[in-house]
């Protein structure tokens, strides 16, 4: 049997320079670390997307571990979303177009990477991914059943360890992890995704190729509750 460690990338950088993390994000992951070595948890592969996000984490979290990058383990690239769905929901979305520009005007206004704008999961934002996960509009990039596709093929190949395995990660692919081993369907991954905590733990146990949710959202390393972030 082995036990698969999902993790969350610490709290990122700001909307403009989202893949980075911030000085939060880096507290967070030391935390983890110190978790991690208060319950003697060793691991025998280290796995982390290929985000800077993703691998900033594993470097804070596991110091001087050999980690193995594989970008199946990437989220979704959330900007180009943007760049080719948010003209057609303006266009129809009066709703969200509104709430486009209001965003636009916040970050023009913004003061730093604390600030709501960078830190809030907004209605446009909620309108944006559902709109691209009904693939409603043509699209030049990943689809979303593609990217379903490619973090099923990446957990599909980490669950051949023996022990313990840990990935850095982000919420989405950790979201649709926990929604195949509960037989949700697909769009229910983003309802879990957005539970999950910065730095925060899922695991998985594995026995003979299956696959059981184990845990969900642990982030007992995080007893501040400053600390407890979603974005």
């Amino acid at each position: 049997m082995s036990v698969l460690y999902l993790v969350r990338h610490g709290q990122a950088g700001t909307r403009e320079n989202y893949d980075s993390l911030s000085e939060v994000g880096r507290t967070q992951a030391r935390l983890l670390r110190d978790y991690f070595q208060s319950q003697q948890l060793e691991f025998d592969a280290v796995y982390s997307g290929g985000l800077k996000r993703q691998q900033a984490t594993a470097a804070e979290t596991l110091p001087g571990a050999k980690v193995l990058v594989d970008e199946g383990w990437n989220e979704f690239d959330l900007a180009q979303v943007y760049a080719e769905y948010a003209p057609h929901l303006a266009a129809s979305d009066d709703d969200f177009r509104r709430e486009y520009e209001d965003m636009q005007e916040q970050l023009k206004l913004s003061r730093g990477p604390q600030d709501q704008v960078h830190r809030k999961w907004n209605d446009c934002d909620k309108k944006l991914v559902r709109a691209w996960v009904e693939s409603r509009h043509p699209y030049s990039g990943e689809t979303w059943p593609s990217f379903v596709s490619r973090i099923h093929a990446a957990l599909a190949r980490v669950i051949h360890h023996e022990g313990n395995v840990i990935v850095f990660t982000s919420a989405t692919p950790i979201g649709i992890c926990a929604a195949r081993t509960l037989e949700l369907e697909d769009g229910r991954a983003m309802w879990l995704a957005s539970v999950l905590m910065n730095a925060s733990y899922t695991t998985l146990r594995i026995r003979e190729q299956e696959i059981r949710l184990f845990t969900l959202n642990n982030a007992p390393h995080l007893d501040d509750p400053s600390l407890r972030t979603f974005r």
